[in-house]
């Protein structure tokens, strides 16, 4: 049977890109200033906050795929993914804001604090999961051609990188005049609306749902990791993300401790990043028509390993605007082509099983990318033990060193084995309409 508002008119690239900036406007600032907040604000031990995301990650590997298999099942007149976006961001938007307004008995009891932080990170992040593994496949579903995905994701990049400005640069700014607490609640609110202009303007194109072969969660969990271009992708995306992560969540520290300098030298230095990010997207995406999509998605991994090393020994502002700059055209390379190297891997998918089951691979490859958790908790436990970093009120004899270590050192190893592991992937020629 056909829904009922089987549909024919196309999705605009703009109303569907749009969305990434809701997307992006409250996990940014959840993933970015968890650190800071928590760590040098409310006082939590650092050792503590590693577990977290440690913790975090195997939670992830099981809610990924269930969701993933729950989107792809599901028939609605509303399609198989609006109805998911629908019901996941109110909550992600409230879990969101209650991360960042902790009630003052418990941010006074650091053992209330743990599992306080533990819980609303673990739901934040699983509707975050939920909300992503469906728009991400909304990506695939609405936009078949490499052309069509080339200029949606170029929207959505741009989109992603100025809500990055808000969320990420602008924030330290923000939260010193406002504070976290309302700053997330603007956030929220914010996020709620773009994602619910994106729900009532996207239209799922499949029609015939009741014929479509409905996918079971195991084989396609066992078909995607016995595919070895799921995890050369993976992991390649694991290390890259976490790079990403730590340059937000490990600057306000450098800027403090390393440089002695205000909130407003965070926003500075994150909003060259992002800027000359947003202006390399868009000189990438025209080199992208004449180069391989491959090739340039290699050159941002080897950029971006190249320059934290310089990073490290830098003590000046100048210099650190500079390196900066240049870790923005390797963020542009990788946000250019990451997303449509993803598409290939669904699409070959497809076409050696004959299942339509983008929710679960965007799920597992969303699971691939959140092992980044796994080292960014390493990168702040090893931080803490060897340079006695607990808190704010306590950051150890060298708490410059420990910086430096924490946004240059751990981000440059990711990159490294990140970059080497993309020369094992290769796709098979296939025509041109499909990529």
């Amino acid at each position: 049977m056909t829904p009922q508002n089987a549909l024919t008119k196309k999705t605009s690239p703009f109303r569907y890109g749009f969305a990434m900036f809701g997307t992006s406007i409250p996990t940014n600032m959840f993933k970015s200033f968890a650190a800071i907040y928590y760590v040098d604000t409310l006082g939590l031990d650092m050792q503590k906050y590693a577990l977290i995301p440690l913790i975090y990650a195997f939670v992830d590997a099981i809610d990924n795929p269930v969701y993933g298999f729950l989107s792809d099942n599901t028939r609605t007149k509303w399609g198989r993914r609006r109805p998911w976006l629908l019901i996941g961001t109110p909550l992600l938007v409230l879990f969101f804001i209650l991360f960042y307004n902790v009630p003052g008995f418990i941010q006074s009891d650091k053992g209330m604090l743990f599992i306080y932080m533990l819980l609303m990170y673990i739901l934040t992040g699983t509707l975050d999961s939920l909300v992503n593994a469906n728009y991400g496949s909304l990506f695939i579903e609405l936009f078949k051609k490499d052309e069509d995905r080339a200029k949606t994701n170029g929207i959505r990049q741009i989109c992603q990188l100025f809500a990055m400005a808000i969320s990420i640069a602008l924030t330290p700014m923000i939260t010193e005049k406002i504070g976290y607490q309302l700053t997330a609640v603007i956030y929220g609110v914010l996020a709620l609306f773009v994602m619910m202009y994106c729900f009532w303007g996207c239209r799922e194109t499949e029609t015939n749902y009741e014929e479509m072969e409905k996918p079971k969660l195991i084989p396609s969990i066992l078909a995607l990791v016995t595919n070895p271009r799921f995890w050369i992708y993976g992991l390649a995306g694991a290390f890259y993300s976490a790079a990403f992560s730590l340059i937000s969540q490990a600057l306000p520290f450098y800027v403090k401790y390393t440089l002695g300098l205000g909130g407003s030298t965070t926003t500075i230095m994150l909003g060259i990043v992002l800027g000359v990010a947003v202006i390399g997207i868009l000189i990438w995406s025209k080199l992208a028509k004449k180069m391989p999509i491959m090739t340039v998605w290699r050159i941002g991994f080897i950029i971006m390993a190249v320059s934290f090393i310089p990073l490290f020994f830098v003590k000046t502002l100048p210099f650190a605007i500079a390196i900066a700059a240049v870790i923005g055209i390797g963020v542009a390379a990788c946000l250019t082509t990451m997303d449509c190297i993803g598409a290939k891997i669904v699409d070959d998918d497809y076409r050696k099983h004959g299942v339509k089951r983008e929710g679960i691979i965007n799920s597992l490859m969303g699971v691939m990318n959140r092992l980044n958790g796994l080292y960014i908790s390493l990168a702040f436990f090893v931080t803490a033990r060897c340079f006695g970093f607990e808190n704010g009120d306590n950051p150890g004899d060298n708490p410059a060193l420990a910086a430096r270590v924490l946004l240059c050192v751990f981000p440059a190893v990711a990159m490294i084995v990140a970059s080497v592991i993309t020369f094992f992937l290769k796709f098979p020629k296939y025509d041109k309409e499909n990529g």
